[in-house]
């Protein structure tokens, strides 16, 4: 018997698509396939400001349900001038666009891509990734698809300790009231969003983890204990810190 696999559709910028990609999705469709419909919408790009791209935001999601037939969407609003999406900006962007769908469509399924500006084993790669999924569990996404650190373009520069902190903050700050929330957001981008001109590039995978046994090394455990301690200052705390 045959299973259905996962399959991804790319939207084209902004609110296009092409002839590939509806071919692509009749193709899933018959084959009876689970189909992910992603789409990035660009802050300071061709929709504009804040306001503009949330707009667009909500419309490229609802464009995946519609016009692609999408099981579920993957978002992913991107600065124009820093390629991340963990911008002030990028997560206003996020937030209210979910919001705004889930109040109509509470069961439309969505996720979110994860773009950090810094690289692994660093401080601030650890809290962008932390305002990311405080952001995105408030505003009531369900998938979170990260984290590709050091802007997701360079190899090796991805590890799975950026991943557990992400599930880590998400659970967390899950069922926090929103006005509380917006609070630990405000305060926690004003400890980066500073940097972006000399964010770390952090290591790669070999070195900051035992690639025998797959685990951090005691560099990175300690650069986590910080973000840690850092983030229940702000009043997020998790169960096994």
């Amino acid at each position: 018997m045959r299973t259905s696999d996962n399959h991804e559709v790319s939207q084209l910028n902004e609110l296009k698509c092409d002839v590939g990609a509806l071919t692509f999705t009749s193709h899933y469709l018959l084959a009876g396939d689970i189909i992910m419909v992603e789409q990035m919408p660009i802050f300071g790009g061709f929709a504009g400001g804040l306001e503009e791209t949330t707009i667009v935001d909500v419309a490229t999601t609802l464009n995946s349900f519609v016009t692609f037939s999408g099981t579920w969407h993957l978002d992913g609003p991107v600065h124009m001038r820093w390629g991340i999406t963990t911008t002030r900006e990028a997560l206003a962007i996020a937030g209210h666009a979910i919001m705004a769908v889930k109040s109509v469509w509470p069961n439309l399924m969505s996720g979110n891509q994860y773009y950090t500006l810094a690289g692994p084993s660093t401080r601030m790669c650890l809290l962008e990734t932390a305002a990311q999924a405080i952001t995105d569990t408030a505003s009531g996404r369900e998938i979170m698809s990260g984290v590709a650190a050091a802007k997701g373009v360079i190899t090796d520069k991805t590890t799975g300790l950026e991943a557990r902190f992400m599930g880590e903050c998400a659970h967390a700050v899950a069922g926090m009231p929103t006005e509380q929330t917006n609070e630990i957001l405000d305060a926690l981008v004003a400890k980066y969003e500073g940097d972006y001109k000399t964010a770390p590039q952090g290591k790669t995978f070999d070195e900051c983890y035992d690639t025998v046994k797959v685990v951090p090394n005691d560099e990175y455990m300690q650069v986590y204990d910080e973000a840690c301690a850092e983030m229940k200052e702000l009043g997020v705390n998790y169960k096994l810190w």
